[in-house]
């Protein structure tokens, strides 16, 4: 008797049901998990923003200053970086997806299509999202 090594055509056909079947499933969720990684970064991103302000202020303190660092200069002096002012490695301005864009105390920060627009107030030190539809998810 002869035995064959090879698979049958319906168990191939099977095999590329199953297989389509859960690439349905699957394709939908790592949509979800991109826009998931883009609100963490972003509240990471955040975190670390208001960080900085809070220990410029604190270093402004120590000298006998009271005042917030101004919007002008949150960014320091390095051309396509933003926050440089207040972190040790400044965010390279760009606006694709989980990147910042803008200057000068309005920001924005995309979370897939979605732009989330931050305000930096040098009265208060407040860094606060103003307008977006994310904003609620990028800030406690």
């Amino acid at each position: 008797m002869k035995f064959s090594h090879a698979f049958t055509l319906i168990e191939l056909i099977f095999v590329i049901v199953v297989l389509g079947i859960l690439a349905a499933i699957a394709l939908p969720k790592f949509g979800q998990t991109r826009e998931l990684a883009d609100i963490a970064k972003g509240r990471s991103d955040i975190a670390t923003i208001r960080a900085g302000i809070v220990n410029e202020r604190q270093s402004r303190l120590i000298l006998g200053d009271s005042n917030y660092i101004t919007a002008s200069n949150l960014d320091g002096n390095v051309s396509g970086k933003l926050f440089g002012g207040i972190l040790t490695y400044p965010m390279t301005s760009s606006a694709t997806a989980s990147n910042w864009s803008g200057g000068n105390g309005t920001y924005k920060y995309k979370v897939g299509d979605s732009e989330n627009t931050f305000t930096y107030t040098s009265s208060n030190g407040k860094f606060l999202c103003t307008s977006g539809t994310e904003c609620s998810k990028l800030v406690d």
